[in-house]
């Protein structure tokens, strides 16, 4: 069975509480995956958008794809800089108060994507 079309649902949970998530599909090996990515207003614990960041690249749909479209609120800094630190050829636009970032993915996977290093914080809880 072919794993095109793959919709994969992905949350960072801080202290049993989802306070991001990101919906992503994918095309299927050498095709785009595409990621929305959402996270609770407010104060979030710094390095949870990184890591829904980190989940969304972890996924195997992702890992097998040769681009990455991704949709995020304006204003996430944190998302944006992770994502320019793990993929290549980063473009971004605006489109209404969200942004959307094309991207070429690294090849060689996790290993080949830097460490997240934040204030010597460990991983943020991760859920599929």
């Amino acid at each position: 069975m072919a794993r095109q079309g793959l919709h994969q649902h992905v949350e960072i949970s801080d202290d049993e509480r989802a306070v991001a998530a990101a919906e992503v599909t994918s095309e299927g090996p050498g095709g785009t995956a595409r990621a929305s990515l959402c996270a609770e207003s407010g104060h979030i614990t710094p390095g949870r958008r990184a890591g829904l960041v980190d989940a969304v690249l972890d996924l195997p749909e992702v890992q097998e794809g040769a681009h990455l479209s991704v949709v995020f609120p304006l204003g996430h800094s944190e998302t944006l800089q992770r994502l320019r630190e793990c993929c290549v050829d980063v473009r971004t636009h605006p489109a209404g108060e969200s942004a959307i970032m094309e991207a070429h993915l690294p090849s060689g996977g996790p290993a080949a994507r830097p460490a997240y290093h934040h204030r010597g914080s460990s991983p943020p809880g991760v859920t599929s």
